[in-house]
């Protein structure tokens, strides 16, 4: 199918008239950078220091989701016991603690290119991440500053409901400039993300940067699942021409 025909099944799904980007709204980990090997990592070497299991594909599954939920999550299903928001955060502090002494993770292949052109297109660019650790906030500054800034940065902390719930991207829109979901696409990597931004009704696309099959995206919703970020970077004008 052409990019056309994946636009006109989306603006038929949910009634709208037409798709009008006015922002691009991007994950973090996974997209802007390839950093979920390391986050595998920290998850593993935390949780286990409280009982708790999980795998490398516990981390992927997982992936996008409020760290705090994923611990409640786990906690809940390993140990049969709820914790509080509290418990799940010193948990988290320590997960936070083992990914920062891992080494810095690259910016991942294709996002500079990307961001010069939806910059150059006049779009906002904006960031909804299900982190709260300030370090990587600096960091986005530091490194897209060019194309970003912290007003346009939504974490854990903005919302009461992560990923797959639609609050992340709905804030995404909200400080985009109180947009509409026609208005803005979403690109994310992991399925809990997807749902997210499906959820808020966005035309969201998917950038297979792992190591799950594509067929996990499609069935999470997306509208799109291009291979790699180069790839969705030399198609960028191809799909804005396509509106």
């Amino acid at each position: 199918m052409t990019y056309k025909t994946y636009i006109d099944l989306y603006l038929e799904k949910h009634g709208f008239e037409a798709l009008c980007p006015k922002a691009v709204l991007f994950d973090m980990d996974g997209v802007l950078y390839n950093s979920m090997p390391n986050h595998a990592i920290a998850w593993q070497r935390s949780m286990a220091k409280f009982d708790i299991h999980m795998t490398e594909a516990d981390a992927y599954a997982t992936e996008g989701a409020r760290g705090v939920d994923t611990i409640r999550m786990m906690v809940k299903k390993q140990q049969g016991r709820d914790i509080d928001e509290t418990e799940a955060q010193l948990m988290y502090d320590e997960k936070t603690r083992q990914f920062h002494l891992l080494p810095e993770t690259p910016v991942m292949p294709g996002i500079p290119e990307l961001m010069a052109q939806i910059k150059a297109d006049g779009l906002t660019i904006g960031v909804v991440t299900g982190s709260g650790q300030r370090p990587l906030i600096n960091r986005l500054l530091k490194d897209f500053g060019e194309y970003l800034d912290e007003e346009h940065i939504v974490t854990a902390y903005d919302v009461k409901h992560g990923k797959p719930a639609p609050d992340p991207y709905l804030m995404g829109l909200q400080k985009a400039g109180n947009l509409n979901p026609w208005e803005a696409f979403v690109i994310e990597n992991a399925p809990l993300g997807v749902r997210a931004g499906v959820a808020a009704k966005i035309f969201t696309i998917a950038v297979n940067t792992g190591p799950l099959p594509d067929e996990v995206l499609e069935q999470a919703g997306a509208n799109l699942v291009f291979p790699t970020m180069p790839t969705l970077s030399q198609k960028w004008h191809d799909l804005l021409s396509s509106l």
